[in-house]
Formats: structure tokens, sequence, C-alpha cells
């Protein structure tokens, strides 16, 4: 490998996880442009967007890829009209990569619905590289006294999280169900507590429920199961459609559910009277703005929010993502880039 070279995971054809479609490469490494700056990855962690770029369940924009969309790292050079950043600075680099700043959900505040929107790790070269380039305009400062391992999962996971409960509009001291307990439900739970709220949890395993009480939460069980009061609000995280009825199940009149995933399965034939009716309410959460990241970033350092780590090596990745589908990942799974 040469100064002009990289190592990264490189994604060349869509396939189950269980076939290791993530191949390590030596690739050219990526030279920043007027307004960019280049980084050296530290870390970067992986998420269920991953497996479905990986896996082909979200269709494929560009190949060859490099998944990865919740990085850290620093600053190793700066394009000539650079303001924001300098060289050593610590940062961060999250899902939504670019945007056209002119149309009329990017002036209205909801760049996250821009048609033009381009995404790390899907429309251009992620985290699981040993350095990416980034536009300034869409890098973060990591807050301090965040571990390089503990930022990682803040950017994604803690990002969409914090949108997902915005939407949802949960009060506080509101009860909140969360559906699903990963990297994402981790950070929000912390939140949600902060906040004063109920916590109600439902997932599968029991390592998952110890984590939810241990964090905080009331009452832990399955999807399947009642609890003892209705949710306000719920946020269901895991990828399956079936997780809709249950939730609207337990939902209280007036209540909002909000659908955190960027995939789902079918959801299944529901009741209207069952399961609708009320005034309830369903909204899908649809990627997120530089505000959200703002504005979790800042609230994480407040709080402050600690992320439970699961630490891999890069050439980890295929199995880091097997492990993700088996929901055997206790919190959050990050790649160990370098140090």
């Amino acid at each position: 490998m040469t100064e002009k070279t990289m190592k990264a995971m490189l994604l060349k054809e869509p396939r189950p996880i269980e076939e290791k479609p993530l191949v390590m490469a030596e690739i050219e490494r990526p030279t920043p442009g007027p307004r960019e700056i280049s980084l050296k990855i530290l870390t970067c962690g992986i998420c269920h967007t991953d497996l479905h770029i990986v896996e082909g369940e979200l269709p494929s924009k560009k190949l060859p890829i490099i998944p990865g969309h919740q990085i850290v790292g620093i600053v190793e050079s700066v394009g000539k009209k650079v303001t924001r950043f300098r060289i050593g600075d610590k940062v961060g680099v999250g899902w939504l990569n670019s945007t056209c700043g002119n149309c009329e959900f990017c002036l209205k505040g909801s760049e996250n619905l821009c048609e033009k929107a381009r995404f790390t790790g899907y429309d251009v070269d992620g985290g699981y590289a040993e350095y990416t380039v980034v536009s300034e305009d869409f890098a973060y400062p990591i807050p301090k006294g965040f571990s390089d391992i503990e930022a990682a999962p803040l950017l994604c996971a803690g990002v969409i999280g914090y949108r997902a409960l915005r939407l949802s509009e949960i009060v506080k001291g509101g009860r909140l169900g969360l559906f699903g307990f990963g990297a994402s439900a981790h950070i929000v739970i912390q939140i949600a507590k902060y906040w004063g709220c109920q916590v109600y949890v439902f997932t599968r395993g029991e390592q998952h429920r110890k984590l939810a009480r241990d964090l905080g939460a009331v009452w832990a069980g399955g999807a399947e199961e009642t609890p003892p009061t209705k949710m306000q609000s719920a946020i269901i995280f895991a990828p399956a459609g079936r997780l809709v009825l249950d939730a609207l199940r337990v939902l209280e009149k007036g209540g909002t559910l909000a659908l955190a995933g960027i995939y789902m399965t079918p959801i299944p034939e529901m009741n209207y009277q069952e399961h609708l009716y009320y005034e309830k309410t369903v909204r899908s959460v649809a990627n997120s703005t530089r505000k959200d990241a703002e504005e979790l970033l800042k609230l994480a350092a407040e709080i402050p929010i600690h992320a439970e780590v699961q630490e891999f090596a890069l050439e980890e990745a295929n199995r880091a993502l097997l492990l993700l589908k088996q929901g055997k990942i206790h919190g959050a799974g990050v790649l160990r880039v370098s140090k």
C-alpha cells in the first residue's frame, strides 16, 4: 500500500451477508475538493441500513460501494475554500451527505426529503475504509468527552432515533413504547428518561430486555405481550412490518406511532376499529437533517449519553453485520479502523 491508496471493505455485488459479500481491497485514496475535508477514519458504526444495502434489500445506486455512514475521523487535509475545520479536528459524518439546497423541501427546512439528496455509504463511498472525503457543510464537530468508539453510534442511531422521538410527539413525562432494542433504541431511552418519560420496551431476547431495564425501562417484554398500560407514543426500530399491528394494539387513543426504519417487511392487513380508530397517527421517519444531528450531539453531551458498544476490526465487517442480522449485537456495533 502507498500513500495514494487505502484499504477498504468493498461491496461489488449485493448478496446475503452469510456469503461474506464485503471484500478487503486496496483502492485509490480520495482527495478533497475545494469545499471538502479529508478524514483519516478512526471508527465507523454498523447499521441495519448497511445490511439492507449489502444484501440488496435497498436497490443499489453505486457499485462497487464502500458502505458505512456513522464515521468518526481526524481531519488530515482540507480544500482551499474550507473555513469550518482545521487539520487535527475530530469530526463526524452521518447518513446525509449532500442536498441541492434549492428545492421546496430544502427551502422549508425539510432537506431530509430533498429529491437530489445523496447519502453516505449508498450514493457515495462511506466509512468502511481508512479514509474518506466529505463537504465541510455535512460534517460535525464531535463533542468533548466522547471516545471515538462511543461517538460513532450517535451519528445515525442517535440522530435518527432523536428524529423518531420528536416525530412520535412524545411529551415530557409521557409513556413511550420502543419496539426493538438495538443501537438506536438504547440511545433513545436515555433521552426519554432525561425528559422524565416512562419507557416500555418490546423486544426479543432476555439480553436486550436486561439492557433495557438497566437503562431505566419500567417494563420490558415481547411484542405479543400486553404492558400494564397504553402507550401515548411509540417507535418501531425493528424492520418487521408485523410490529405495526402490535404497536397500534397498545397505543393510547390519540397516540402517535413513528416507524424509524428505512426498510420494512410488508405490513399485514389491519382492522380499522381495533388498530387505527380513535385518532391514532402512523408516520414514517425519512432520513434526517443537519439540524437533527446538531441538536442530538448537543443533547448527547448535556445528558451525557453513554453508548453500549461492541467493537470489531475493519476486516470483521461481514461478521459484524451477520451478528447484527441475528440480533446478537449488544447495544451498537462499531468498526475500529485506526487509532
